[in-house]
Order: C-alpha cells, then sequence, then structure tokens
C-alpha cells in the first residue's frame, strides 16, 4: 500500500503538508545554489560552481534560441533558469531517502492541533473493512513527509497553469492580431479544434512531468518492499534501487529539459505571427 500524505483541514481548505514542505526545500536549494555560485565571481579563476552555472546559463541561452530569436527571447531567461533548476532539484528530492511516519491508531494522528484526515480516513476505512470481515488485525497507516513535490499533480499542472496563463498573455499584448487571428486558420470554423489544442498543451505540460516522477516514486516504493522477502529480497531491493536511481536522474533531468523547452515553444508559438514560424 502507499503512504498517505499528510493532508489537513485549514478553513475548509484541504492541504498537503508534505507539498508545502518539499516546495519550501526546493525553493532554498535553488537558492543557495545560485547564492552560493554567484557570491565570488572570477574571471580568471571560476570555481567548479561558477563553471557549472555558467554551461546551466548557456544551455537555457540554447534552448531560447532554438526556439525564438534571441532578440525575443533573452527577457525569458531568468525564466528559464528558474524553471530548469526548480523542476530539477524537485525531481531529484525523493531519490536519495524517504520520511515516513507510521500510525497505529487515529488518535496519534494530529499536527498543530489538527487531524490529518487522509490518516483518519484510512482509518476509519480499514476499520470498516474489519467489521465486514470479521478480520481484527492491527492496522498501521504510514505517512509520507519528504518525496518530489513535482510527483505530486497539483504542483506539475500548477507549474503548467502559469505558463498556460504567462503564454497567452503574452499573445494577447504583444501580437494581439497574430494571436487571435490564429484560432480561426486555416478556416473559421478550425475555431472549436484550435481552442481544444490549446487545453490540451496545457494538460499535456503538466501531466507529463507529473506521470514520470510519481511512477518513479511508485515503483521505488515497490522495490523497498522487497525486503520483506528475506534476503533475497533485500538483494533484489538493493540492486533494483541502485540502477532506477541512477535512471531516474537521468528521467528527472529529461522532465525538466522538456517542460522548459516547451516553455519557450509555446512562447514563441503564441508571440510570432504564422508567416514567422
Amino acid at each position: 500500500m502507499l503512504h498517505k500524505s499528510p493532508i489537513i483541514e485549514w478553513h475548509g481548505l484541504h492541504i498537503d503538508l508534505s507539498v508545502i514542505l518539499m516546495l519550501v526545500v526546493s525553493c532554498l536549494v535553488v537558492f543557495l545554489l545560485a547564492f552560493i555560485a554567484t557570491r565570488n565571481l572570477s574571471v580568471e579563476n571560476p570555481g567548479k560552481l561558477q563553471s557549472f552555472m555558467e554551461w546551466v546559463v548557456d544551455f537555457v541561452k540554447g534552448l531560447i534560441s532554438s526556439t525564438m530569436d534571441m532578440k525575443k527571447g533573452r527577457p525569458f531567461l531568468s525564466l528559464g533558469l528558474t524553471l530548469i533548476m526548480f523542476i530539477f532539484v524537485s525531481n531529484m528530492l525523493g531519490l536519495p531517502f524517504g520520511i515516513v511516519t507510521e500510525y497505529d491508531h487515529k488518535e496519534a494522528a494530529h499536527i498543530f492541533g489538527k487531524p490529518i484526515i487522509s490518516v483518519t480516513e484510512e482509518f476509519d476505512k480499514l476499520q470498516a473493512e474489519q467489521a465486514t470481515t470479521g478480520e481484527h488485525e492491527e492496522i498501521e497507516v504510514g505517512v509520507a513527509w519528504w518525496k518530489s513535490p513535482t510527483a505530486d499533480a497539483g504542483v506539475s499542472m500548477g507549474l503548467a497553469i502559469m505558463v498556460f496563463l504567462m503564454v497567452h498573455f503574452l499573445g494577447m499584448t504583444r501580437n494581439t492580431k497574430g494571436y487571435f487571428k490564429h484560432y480561426i486558420q486555416p478556416y473559421v470554423f478550425f475555431l472549436p479544434i484550435n481552442l481544444i489544442e490549446q487545453f490540451s498543451k496545457l494538460l499535456t505540460h503538466g501531466m507529463r512531468l507529473y506521470g514520470n516522477i510519481f511512477a518513479g516514486e511508485v515503483l521505488i516504493s515497490v522495490l523497498l518492499k522487497l525486503t520483506v522477502l528475506g534476503w533475497g529480497g533485500w538483494i533484489a531491493s538493493v540492486a533494483g534501487l541502485v540502477v532506477w536511481q541512477g535512471f531516474s536522474i537521468f528521467v528527472g533531468s529529461i522532465q525538466a529539459f522538456v517542460f522548459t523547452i516547451l516553455t519557450f515553444v509555446y512562447i514563441s508559438q503564441a508571440m510570432e505571427t504564422h508567416d514567422e514560424h
């Protein structure tokens, strides 16, 4: 069984505390990397972190220039740097380790004076099942506090929605005529199809990131559970984790790259006329 998220209710809203925690950690890691890399800049003898950040800047510039004219794209350099670093760090956070707390009765599932409703609901569900089947096994519910924030659909779709709104705002303000005209191209009855295309871009932009990272963390959870099978399970678990951790770094890097370059592609499409594409 997958671990539950620590969800509490606050003024009618269901808040996932693990997502908030991991978003704060991701932001702090990105900020510290940028701060340390730029603290002692040197032209003659740059440090390793400064050299790495310079490579990231050049890499993002390459992404921009591959999708639009660099004069138009230069203002989006900081956006690209923020996106690729934040998403990469977020994708990596769930790989090294996890923090899980176990609850054996729902009265203990409280934090900040509020019940963890995901745990209490699971206890009620399992107790109802036991009452139906007549079983009386001890119930334990695990809560995962440390995970990749991009493994949460709300975070990934939130990033996609922010990009979606920014892209269409840029299209309406910087390429007004061309932006609205493309919805009725090549013919006016293509309007519904073009509208569906825009919302499909939103869904695929966010869900691609979420699906890949979430699937990776599910597989890690499955591999960890192999340890209950004895020494053979331990060996299979360790071997599987080593292989999958390495592959997950590759997948996390690719997903950060894909999300960022698609952002620039959508910006380019919104800001340029049909003839410039």
